[in-house]
């Protein structure tokens, strides 16, 4: 079995993610765009993750690139996503983006929502329930 490098200071993605956001990049003629990762408050655990593609950047991101895949964090995320890998899974259910994130202490079922000990969420304490 192969051990996994944790990079604290990097935002990773699998070569399942890199080949899935390449695509979707292609497929919106935003081959130059980033995918923005983001945490935001919610979720059945407190946390959730969030992933768009962006054109920009703001003041203050962070920028990664990972397997050609432009990534960018905004500097609040960052602390709660820091040696995060991103990764693409299909199944029965069909496919989508999920985050390997060594900073979550749990997680709900749904697998988007997270929680991390000491840590409040960006806008306070969210109680949205999974898939909001």
């Amino acid at each position: 079995m192969d051990s996994v490098v944790v990079q604290k200071d990097q935002l990773t993605v699998t070569d399942a993610a890199a080949v899935k956001a390449s695509a979707l990049l292609k497929s919106n003629g935003k081959e130059h765009a980033a995918i923005r990762v983001f945490v935001k408050s919610g979720g059945c655990s407190g946390y959730s993750y969030g992933m768009a593609i962006d054109e920009r950047t703001i003041d203050g991101d962070l920028e990664f690139v990972d397997r050609g895949v432009k990534l960018v964090v905004d500097p609040r995320s960052w602390p709660l996503l820091q040696g995060a890998e991103i990764d693409y899974i299909e199944n029965m259910m069909g496919g989508g983006f999920s985050v390997n994130n060594p900073n979550a202490t749990s997680s709900c079922g749904c697998g988007h929502s997270f929680r991390t000990d000491g840590r409040q969420a960006p806008d306070g304490e969210g109680s949205v329930g999974c898939g909001s």
